[in-house]
Order: structure tokens, then sequence, then C-alpha cells
């Protein structure tokens, strides 16, 4: 099987697991237990979050351990939304966002009374940072624009948003969930208040994450329970699943650049060899500020999930948008805003290559595309 699908998922590296299993049977204490076991536990813990604050230039304490990227992002959402209330309820997001952002605040906005306003993308997927300005009002809390989006890829400007966000006294979160592993995590630099990430995106455990949280951010809790996580985050701490997650982080920091080389010159060939093969291929996303890993594309003609299927009868395993929308027949709400029809919205593909894929495996896919979107195109015009 050639596995080209690694924005919904990548496998556990062997490092990662190995790092982890002495959590499950030897050290596997509560971590807020009193005794020698659960200080064993708490120890690793703490560890790990300090070597996750390193990559990410931040203070451990700034790290909230979390289950993924859309615990993590409804945290950030409904926790500054709920803290900030009094100062105004105006949240703005873009039109592109995972819906863990979008849905949590559409949800808000419905049921408790906040406003919501979505910023809308050109063509290649991008905010423009003109109309941020403009949407911005004395009662903004909050404005939250993923870092890169897991259907299309594409970039957006983080620093130019947050220093827009922060001239306007205004709260800024990122989903990074993509990014990580990718793009440069520093928050410093990036200058977001809070920051999703989830470790199954970078060849961690599935089921962790974490959202770094800036010292000065009051946010309310979105569980509640005991008193893990600052109080933000109540449950008993799954040790080596966060062991699991520092130990990928640490492993995609160390590798970063000989990793992004390699995924650069596998998308490069895969989107030109895509475009090149294939009459009326489109490009979807930006065409230069995109992740390594990305390659998306749309063909008339032909419906997106019939694609997949077929490449699927064939040994290859792509997606036609985000896996948390996988089953749905709906046109892409990403494409659709950024001025797709609703045809070409439903005929899309999307190819992401990770560290384990080989040149081979690229020049296969091409071929097995190209010959699909042929037959299919036959079959619909028969």
């Amino acid at each position: 099987m050639i596995y080209l699908d690694y924005s919904a998922t990548t496998p556990t590296d062997p490092r990662v697991v190995e790092a982890m299993l002495p959590y499950f049977t030897n050290v596997f204490g509560n971590a807020s237990s009193a005794h020698r076991i659960g200080h064993q536990a708490q120890f690793a813990i703490e560890q790990a979050r300090e070597t996750i604050a390193s990559v990410l230039n931040c203070k451990p304490h700034e790290v909230i351990f979390t289950s993924g990227g859309s615990e993590s992002d409804n945290l950030a959402v409904r926790g500054v939304a709920w803290t900030h209330r009094k100062r105004g309820k105006h949240l703005v997001t873009s039109a592109i966002e995972h819906g863990a952002v979008g849905k949590t605040i559409v949800q808000l906005a419905d049921d408790q009374g906040f406003e919501c306003s979505v910023l809308p993308v050109d063509p290649c997927g991008k905010v423009r940072l003109d109309e941020v300005s403009d949407i911005l009002r004395p009662d903004t809390t909050l404005l939250s624009v993923m870092y890169a989006n897991n259907e299309i890829g594409t970039i957006q400007p983080i620093p130019e948003l947050a220093h827009l966000a922060h001239d306007r006294g205004v709260i800024f979160h990122t989903d990074a969930v993509q990014a990580a592993g990718q793009l440069s995590l520093d928050v410093q630099k990036l200058g977001v208040d809070l920051m999703s990430l989830s470790a199954h995106k970078f060849y961690g455990p599935k089921g962790i994450g974490a959202l770094y949280i800036r010292d000065g951010i009051d946010i309310s809790p979105a569980q509640t329970g005991g008193g893990h996580e600052r109080g933000l985050r109540a449950g008993t701490h799954a040790t080596p699943l966060i062991v699991g997650f520092a130990k990928a982080l640490e492993l995609a920091d160390q590798e970063f650049q000989t990793r992004i080389t390699h995924l650069q010159h596998l998308r490069n060939t895969l989107i030109e060899g895509i475009l090149k093969t294939i009459p009326g291929a489109i490009l979807t996303g930006h065409p230069h500020d995109r992740l390594p890993s990305h390659a998306s594309f749309v063909f008339e003609g032909i419906h997106g999930s019939f694609l997949i299927s077929y490449l699927d009868d064939k040994g290859i395993a792509a997606s036609g948008a985000s896996a948390c929308k996988a089953g749905s027949h709906a046109p892409s709400s990403v494409l659709l805003a950024l001025g797709y029809s609703p045809e070409l919205a439903s005929a899309s593909l999307r190819l992401t290559v990770g560290i384990h894929t080989t040149q081979q495996e690229i020049a296969e896919t091409i071929r097995a595309v190209a010959l699909a979107v042929k037959n299919l195109k036959r079959v619909a015009v028969a």
C-alpha cells in the first residue's frame, strides 16, 4: 500500500514507541499520587513538558496537555470567550478553519449570545491583512486563524496576524496542528497567545495534544474535575502518551531540515507530475506558501469520492479533504470559500507525503491518478 495521507495521521515512530513503553508497565503510577511510583510518573511528565517548551521557546508551565488538537482548539476558543465576555463577545475566525474552531465559535454565537465574524480568503486560501484590520472591533476578544490549512496546505502570515491582533488588544490563537514538524513553532517569533498541537501529526501517538498559553492570558477551563494542568484540563495524565508526544516533537526538531528537504522534493515532483500528466488538473491552495508535504488538486468532470475509492482499489491511500469530513459527499467548504464551484469543490484530491515516502511511490501515484481520472471521465461521459 502506498500511503499518501500523512495530513490525516502519521505512523508512530518506533523510537517514540520505545520511549513510551516503560510508562505502560513499570512506571505506571498516577502522576497525582503521593507515593514513589506516582512521583516517577510526575517527573516524566514534567521532563516531557520541558522538552516541548524548549522546542516552542516558551516556559514549561505555558504548555497544557490535552487529548489532541480538537480539544486544544475548544479549550482556547471557549476559554477565551468565557473569561473575557464582560469585555466583549465578538469572536473572529477565517472561512477555512478546522471545525474544532469554526463550529465552536458558531455554537458560542448560536447558544450563548456571542457574535461571530468570518474572514474571507483569497483564491489561494490566504486571509487578507487589510480585511483583518477592518473586521477587528473594540469588543473583539479573540482572533483565531490556523497556521496551515489541512485541506489545501496554505500557510497563513501568523506573525503579522498576531501583530494586528495585539495592536487592537485582541487575543490571538492559531491552530498549528498541521504545521507542527514542518514549520517553525517558536512562539516568540510567531507572536501567538495560544497555539494548538497534536502529536499524531508528527509521528507521535494518537490521543495526546497540547495548548500553549502565553503567560498573562487568562482562560476558563472547558473540562472541570480535578486540578490537573493548572486547573485548566481535568483528568488523569496519560503519562505514556505525554512522553511519546515530547519524544516525537524532539525528533521532529532535531531532524527538521533533513525531513523538510525530503518532503519538499517529493511534493514538488508530485505536483509537477500531476499537472503535466493530467489535462485540466488544478492545484488548489497557494503555489508556494504551502506545507512541504502537501499537494491538493481538483479535476473537472469527476467526483472526488469515486477517485479516492479507485485509488484505494489500486493500493494508494489518499483523501479528498480533511479526514474529519471523510464519508461526506458534500462539496468542500474550504474550496467553496476559495471560490470554486460546487462541482469542482466535490472533485478534490489531497496527496500528502511523509518521511517514509519514496520517489518510486510518487512515480507510481502519478501514473495511477492519471489513469484514474481518464477512466472516471470516460465513465462519466458514458
